[in-house]
């Protein structure tokens, strides 16, 4: 009589990771929501500057000081130069959602950011030729088809705002194919806490230049804004904790 293999339970740290990442995503929606519609705070640009000054400072912090996951140094400068393109696509990603918090709500929002395996098996099959499963194609068409049919009933829905959350969903989906592109070879390849920790601040020096173009005067009015609401600053350099959560699986 042959024994049937048992699989080996889902350790409790990992079902607690997966939670504190869903609460640390939906808790910097919900603070970047309040900032740039309730607060008026209308930097989109300068909002995701401090996000990723955050990031930067955190994985950091993680990786030299608590040693979470050993450091990983970069072997070359093609190396770094596929890590900057990465940073500069998931910096688009991440100001286009953040301008689409501005006309939309939080929870559609969510639901347009659910089509993102869409985006990618889409990414996926034209740029790298891979093919899914016909059953994965097939489970994807009713999450596409709810967020058809949710636009369509939204009560707040905004065109240019879908556009900006659809734009940030599909650059999303386009940095995890460019990111198996890029990083494919065995010397290349970072985890995702190393990954953070180079992509953070050529991020940063990206969204300089371009918060001081783009959004004129922005740290006057923001030392402005701190100074008649202190609070204020952690929502502003409320870190994107859900990243670091992820990184340790």
């Amino acid at each position: 009589m042959t024994q049937e293999p048992t699989t080996a339970p889902i350790p409790w740290t990992t079902i607690g990771m997966v939670v504190a990442w869903y609460g640390s995503n939906i808790g910097v929606l919900l603070l970047n929501k309040y900032l740039l519609t309730n607060y008026g705070f209308k930097y989109p640009i300068f909002l995701t500057l401090c996000h990723m000054t955050a990031c930067t400072l955190f994985s950091y912090i993680a990786i030299a000081l608590m040693k979470v996951v050993p450091l990983q140094t970069l072997k070359s400068k093609v190396q770094f130069a596929k890590i900057s393109g990465l940073s500069v696509v998931f910096c688009f990603s991440v100001v286009c959602g953040n301008v689409s918090l501005r006309y939309l709500p939080v929870s559609f929002n969510q639901a347009i950011g659910a089509t993102t395996p869409f985006f990618t098996a889409v990414f996926a099959f034209f740029i790298i030729k891979k093919r899914e499963a016909w059953l994965t194609y097939t489970t994807l068409i009713p999450v596409v088809t709810g967020v058809i049919i949710a636009s369509g009933g939204e009560p707040s829905f905004h065109l240019f705002g879908f556009i900006m959350c659809v734009t940030a969903t599909a650059a999303r989906a386009l940095k995890s194919v460019l990111q198996e592109i890029l990083l494919s070879s065995e010397g290349e390849r970072l985890n995702s806490m190393n990954l953070l920790l180079y992509m953070a601040p050529i991020a940063v020096t990206c969204l300089l230049p371009a918060t001081l173009m783009m959004e004129e005067n922005v740290v006057g009015i923001t030392i402005d804004l701190a100074r008649k609401d202190v609070k204020l600053i952690w929502c502003w350099g409320m870190p994107k904790g859900q990243l670091l959560w992820l990184s340790r699986f």
